[in-house]
């Protein structure tokens, strides 16, 4: 037998505060998560890499990404708009800096075990 099928509506549903400057709202399923993700305009997600295969489709507003290591040559800046997607793969270190306010929705897979349990303690790196 399958997993029941879930319904939600993302209002009614809790809205996490990560820093001072960003907030999330998370939907799971076994092998892949969906997050709603709030960034203030200058909010700053230090440079990490994880295990899961993400998308990042922006519904309002502007994140500027650096793809790769800090102090690695080939490191790569792309500006994500309203309406664009990126995928990262898998390990890839990545960086974001809000350009604007921004909502931006995440896919992971596998979901992201580190925001379920509370040990993505990246954020509060300096």
């Amino acid at each position: 037998m399958s997993s029941p099928v879930r319904h939600a509506r993302w209002d009614d549903m809790p809205r996490e505060k990560v820093t001072d400057a960003i907030s999330r709202r998370l939907f799971t399923g076994e092998r892949m998560m969906l997050a709603h993700v709030y960034l203030d305009r200058g909010a700053i997600v230090p440079t990490h890499a994880h295990e899961n295969e993400q998308l990042t489709y922006i519904l309002g507003g502007a994140l500027r990404f650096w793809i790769g290591a800090e102090g690695d040559a080939d490191r790569e800046e792309i500006v994500v708009r309203e309406g664009e997607v990126l995928h990262i793969p898998s390990n890839v270190p990545h960086k974001a800096e809000a350009l604007e306010d921004t909502l931006d929705v995440d896919v992971f897979s596998p979901p992201r075990q580190d925001w379920l349990d509370g040990t993505d303690t990246y954020f509060h790196e300096k």
